[in-house]
């Protein structure tokens, strides 16, 4: 390749390593970006520690300038959403450069031919690697860091990734409030009204019990799936995704921000869940290693979290709009505010879920980022 600029496949732990070590170097100098725990990073890409991996296969390419780092991208082909959507599709993610396009084109360029030997037509991106994790390149909003799982990127990715001949699919948006005047703000003719929607309705909202967290867990698989079945791109989780992803976050939960919404006979049709914002704890913390010291020093800094994503807010089809989604909005909001958190992030909504997006509007929130997701026929 000219310019002496080399794509490489990660083929061992080192490079591997390498690859989750790369944006500590090109973001040094950026107070907004949030480094990862190297560990918890490398667990991701792990076949025997990751159930995505049980039904999709991944690449993981790096770009080398004379011998420099100077850029990292992931290509992945999961299988359940091909199943579920009925296309060839695969993606990127992971992207990570120098403002260089040559090095964009380069990057993108390894991962499409990957994805088109896999027997794919379509790429799309940024994907860390499916829409239940994390998505999207950051097209506005740059002035404060992202919240837990949310992206951040320079302002020039947008530029790099068009340039390639991307193209926008989807937008979805995140939203803020401020706990004290959004709670000001809210109509309160508005809760009264979705109290006793929901109790005409027979449900009831609850908080999640966990000392009985496995049997919690189950309920929530009977429910996820079903409320995001027909948003778009959604690809269900397995039984094994769920359980990993609760395994995952039991330890940081606060039991006061997840809830459920049942009807009289116990059958789950809703769930929430706030997640305290742990992106400032690991920014304080510095990231990085988790030992010896550093995942002690998060453990110190979460101590002074300050603020929360609401991560999930979703009911069955039949029940939206009865009542629970403003139930779920306000119980959070009253429970984070009594604990301390001074911000709420409502995140992520997709463009085109107008249902959604009205009703967060009316609870007094702000859309303050936008992330964007592209497209391209391969």
């Amino acid at each position: 390749m000219s310019d002496n600029l080399r794509i490489e496949q990660v083929t061992d732990r080192k490079d591997r390593l390498a690859f989750v070590k790369f944006p500590f170097t090109l973001y040094r100098d950026d107070p907004n970006w949030v480094p990862p725990l190297i560990e918890e990073r490398l667990d991701f890409f792990d076949p025997k520690k990751n159930p995505f991996y049980e039904h999709a296969r991944y690449q993981l390419f790096l770009a080398r300038r004379a011998g420099e780092l100077v850029g990292t991208v992931g290509a992945v082909v999961d299988d359940n959403h091909n199943a579920v959507h009925n296309e060839r599709m695969g993606a990127f993610g992971f992207f990570e450069a120098i403002d260089d396009q040559a090095v964009a084109d380069a990057l993108l360029a390894a991962a499409e031919a990957w994805t088109r030997g896999q027997g794919m037509t379509i790429m799309r991106g940024p994907l860390n690697f499916s829409t239940n994790q994390e998505i999207g390149a950051l097209i506005d909003g740059f002035d404060e860091p992202p919240m837990v799982m949310m992206t951040y990127n320079p302002r020039y990715y947008p530029a790099l990734i068009e340039g390639h001949g991307y193209g926008k699919v989807m937008d979805v948006f995140a939203y803020i409030a401020d706990l004290t005047r959004g709670l000001e703000a809210a109509p309160e003719k508005l809760f009264r009204v979705a109290e006793k929607a929901a109790q005409r309705q027979g449900i009831r909202v609850r908080k999640v019990d966990m000392r009985h967290f496995d049997r919690e867990v189950q309920l929530v698989k009977q429910v996820y799936n079903r409320a995001w079945e027909r948003n778009w791109g959604f690809v269900p989780m397995t039984d094994a995704e769920i359980d990993h992803l609760a395994s995952g976050l039991k330890a940081v939960l606060d039991p006061n921000l997840i809830l459920i919404a049942e009807l009289e006979d116990g059958t789950p049709v809703g769930v929430s869940m706030g997640l305290p914002d742990l992106h400032q704890a690991l920014r304080w913390s510095g990231g990085g290693h988790m030992w010896p010291f550093g995942l002690l020093k998060f453990l110190w800094h979460k101590r002074k979290v300050d603020q929360l994503r609401l991560m999930i807010m979703g009911l069955v089809e039949e029940h939206r709009g009865r009542g629970a989604d403003a139930i779920f909005y306000l119980r959070t909001a009253q429970e984070a505010l009594a604990r301390g958190y001074k911000r709420l992030e409502g995140s992520w909504i997709l463009e085109n879920n107008t249902m959604m997006t009205q009703i967060i509007e009316r609870l007094g929130m702000t859309r303050y980022k936008t992330y964007r997701i592209y497209e391209k026929t391969l």
